[in-house]
């Protein structure tokens, strides 16, 4: 009875399909390997790296140069009072002052006025300065009392006629000298050269002229020569030293 039962259970059950065997499936095909590609790419990652690396040695090679922390008129020459030194990339098209070569830029004028905050490029100096358009320099020899105290390169200053007639002078003569005496030659002149003390030394200022050079407008020179000639030229300091 028992084999029966089995026998009648099993005949209940569905059929399950046969799985395929594996030996059925279809072959797949091999990779094909590239390796043309694959140097590419290889070559690329190369590139890539050497140029980073040219980069950052490009950015390491730096030098120490000029730059101007003052302006500079035409004439000037550059000092450690105004001028520091400054980091900048190398580049052999650009002709930086090294700051090692302070000394022997010092011995050069500027040819033209150089503002603050740039850097010194060679082509800025010169044995000789040049003048701009429309401006002249006229040389003074200035006697204690006819010029501020301190006066120094790149002043701004007024150039003032001032009498030299004596008291014994009549009264036409001393009107006309009052009238001379307050005039204006140039309201605002550069000082463009002035000896310093170094050059001078303090105790020879009381005794000896000063020799001052102005840089003016082409139209008050004339004037201011005459004036200086005659000695009656007195400088007076004025605000505004911005270049000309």
């Amino acid at each position: 009875m028992k084999i029966q039962e089995r026998t009648g259970a099993g005949a209940g059950r569905s059929a399950v399909p046969a799985q395929p065997s594996v030996g059925d499936r279809l072959p797949t095909p091999p990779r094909e390997r590239k390796p043309a590609l694959a140097a590419l790419a290889v070559l690329l990652i190369l590139v890539g790296a050497l140029g980073a690396t040219m980069l950052v040695l490009q950015a390491g090679d730096r030098i120490e140069v000029v730059k101007v922390t003052q302006a500079i008129p035409a004439g000037g020459s550059v000092s450690t009072s105004n001028t520091t030194s400054v980091m900048v990339a190398k580049d052999d098209s650009i002709h930086y002052v090294e700051y090692g070569q302070l000394k022997q830029l010092e011995k050069l004028k500027a040819v033209n006025p150089i503002p603050a905050g740039v850097v010194a490029v060679g082509e800025m100096f010169g044995d000789e300065a040049g003048v701009a358009a429309g401006k002249a320099t006229v040389g003074l020899s200035l006697k204690a009392g006819q010029y501020p105290t301190g006066i120094k390169q790149g002043d701004t200053v007024a150039a003032y006629r001032v009498s030299s007639a004596s008291g014994s002078s009549n009264s036409n003569s001393n009107s006309s000298s009052s009238a001379s005496s307050n005039s204006v030659i140039v309201d605002n002149a550069r000082v463009t050269y002035v000896p310093g003390a170094k050059d001078s030394g303090d105790e020879l200022v009381s005794s000896t002229n000063l020799a001052v050079t102005l840089t003016v407008d082409s139209d008050k020179a004339a004037d201011l020569a005459q004036a200086a000639s005659n000695g009656e030229v007195a400088l007076v300091q004025v605000p505004g030293n911005s270049g000309n």
